[in-house]
C-alpha cells in the first residue's frame, strides 16, 4: 500500500525496497529503515527543493516525525526501566543472602530453645480477643506449658515463655510445637502462631521470591517473614 510517506520520498527521488530481500549485513546506504535523524534529513530536503510557488504539503512529514520522536521517547524509557529492574534485582539478591545467620519471625509452630532456655513468638490474630491462649508442647505432643495472654487487640502480640513446663520442670531445648486459640466471647476466632527461628540457608530459585530454610521449618518465602532479629 502506498502511503503519504511514501509519495513523499518519491517526490525527492527516493523508493523503498522489499526488506525481505535486505542482505544481513547492511551499510548506513544499504539500510531499510529510516530512524529520527534519517526522517530530519529527507524533510530538510523537502523544504529546501519544493516549489515556493507549490509548496508541498508537510502535514504528513510533521505528523511522522512527533511519531519518531514518541517511539524514541519510549525506546529510552524501556532502557531505564530495565536498568533499574537489574539494579532492583541485583539487590534483592544481596538483601536475601545477608539473612544467612540472622533469626527471624515468621509463620509456623516448631521452635528451638535458646540458650538461656524457652522460646520468645507472636500470635496474629484477625479480630480483637477477650482471650488468647498459647500452648506449647514436645516434639511427642506432651504438653508442657499453657499460658494466657488476655485480652488483646486485631494484630500482633508478642509471647516469650521461660522454659518451664506447668510443674516448674526444665523442657529442655526443644523443638517445641507451638499452638494458639483466640475467642471473643464464645466464639474463636482467627489466629497464627510465629515462631523465632536461625536462618541456615538461602534458595534463590529463577522466579518467584527468595527462599530462607530454617530448622525445623523448611523453605519460607522471604515475603513471609515478619521480623528479623
Amino acid at each position: 500500500m502506498t502511503t503519504a510517506f511514501d509519495s513523499t520520498l518519491a517526490s525527492l527521488g527516493i523508493g523503498r525496497t522489499n526488506a525481505g530481500n535486505a542482505p544481513a549485513v547492511q551499510t548506513r546506504q544499504q539500510q531499510q529503515t529510516l530512524d529520527q535523524s534519517d526522517f530530519l534529513e529527507l524533510m530538510t530536503a523537502q523544504l529546501k527543493n519544493q516549489d515556493p510557488f507549490s509548496p508541498v504539503d508537510n502535514t504528513q512529514m510533521v505528523a511522522q516525525m512527533a511519531q519518531f520522536s514518541s517511539v524514541a521517547g519510549i525506546a529510552e524509557m524501556n532502557s531505564t526501566l530495565k536498568a533499574i529492574s537489574d539494579k532492583l534485582a541485583g539487590g534483592s539478591t544481596s538483601d536475601a543472602l545477608s539473612y544467612v545467620g540472622r533469626t527471624v519471625l515468621t509463620p509456623g509452630n516448631v521452635g528451638y530453645g535458646r540458650t538461656d532456655g524457652g522460646i520468645a513468638g507472636a500470635v496474629e490474630l484477625a479480630k480483637d480477643a477477650s482471650d488468647v491462649m498459647v500452648t506449647i508442647a514436645n516434639a511427642d505432643g506432651t504438653v508442657l506449658k499453657s499460658f494466657s495472654l488476655g485480652a488483646q487487640d486485631a494484630g500482633t502480640v508478642a509471647f516469650d515463655w521461660d522454659g518451664t513446663t506447668d510443674t516448674g520442670e526444665d523442657a529442655g531445648d526443644g523443638p517445641f510445637l507451638v499452638t494458639t486459640m483466640a475467642i471473643n466471647g464464645s466464639a474463636e476466632i482467627a489466629s497464627q502462631p510465629l515462631v523465632w527461628a536461625p536462618v541456615a540457608a538461602v534458595s534463590l530459585p529463577a522466579t518467584g521470591d527468595p527462599l530462607l530454610t530454617l530448622p525445623g521449618l523448611g523453605s519460607v518465602p522471604i515475603s513471609d517473614i515478619r521480623q528479623v532479629g
